[in-house]
């Protein structure tokens, strides 16, 4: 059986028999880029029903279709974490969102702090972002990118039965593990290059659900700060146990 050599997210249901109809962009990938043709194998997932190889049935410049032939992979889907970041510059926001998928986030949540740098993102490019980490990685499941919102509005509205694992740049240094924390939902909150504001210092240690958590010894850029408290919760409470 020949080897699929391409995984594509789409949002057409898939299962046996089903024939999945592409876009002017799929097809200019799979025929003009990748030079597939009719009989070639694709992996294709929605986030729904697994991942499914499926055969290239027609084979045109601006369109396509392809067949479920069989399942290849169930949903798998992630632990129930968001990632909560102030968004920096562009290329090392878009790192965070592509990571944060890789990692096994379920929700990344842009929030504008005191001293975010950046006061809008493009939602729709950071979705992208997620859904070609996902299909690069393996992943069946696609993480929603939500569009920016205050972190005070986000701590007003915050949901009862959800842990936080608040990242404190000022505890550089310190002993502050999650410990022996517990918990299904879970959220992780990083700040801005410059740090959070002290009333939001504050009002974060004030919080009922908030855990503070140091990440070592030296004080990291947002986005490897990103990477790093996404690997260790997932290794503590996640899915890398």
């Amino acid at each position: 059986m020949k080897q699929a050599k391409v995984r594509l997210y789409v949002e057409q249901p898939l299962a046996k028999g089903q024939s999945v109809p592409l876009d002017r962009d799929q097809a200019h990938y799979l025929f003009g880029v990748m030079r597939m043709g009719p009989g070639d194998p694709v992996l294709l997932f929605n986030g729904q029903d697994g991942e499914w190889r499926c055969i290239v049935a027609k084979a045109g410049k601006r369109a396509g279709e392809l067949v479920c032939e069989e399942q290849t992979k169930p949903l798998q889907m992630p632990p129930d974490l968001w990632l909560v970041f102030a968004p920096i510059k562009k290329a090392r926001t878009d790192f965070i969102v592509e990571k944060a998928a890789e990692m096994g986030a379920a929700r990344i949540m842009p929030v504008q702090t005191a001293f975010t740098n950046s006061e809008r993102i493009r939602q729709d490019r950071l979705q992208a972002h997620a859904v070609e980490a996902a299909e690069q990685c393996g992943g069946t499941y696609v993480p929603e990118v939500t569009d920016l919102q205050k972190l005070d509005r986000l701590l007003s509205d915050w949901p009862e039965d959800r842990q936080l694992m608040f990242c404190d740049e000022a505890e550089v240094g310190s002993a502050k593990r999650l410990g022996s924390a517990s918990g299904d939902k879970w959220a992780i909150l990083i700040g801005p290059e410059g740090g959070f504001s002290d009333a939001e210092r504050a009002r974060l240690h004030a919080h009922p659900n908030a855990h503070v958590v140091a990440l070592g010894p030296r004080i990291l850029r947002a986005d490897t700060a990103a990477v790093a408290a996404m690997a260790l919760w997932q290794q503590a409470l996640g899915d890398w146990k």
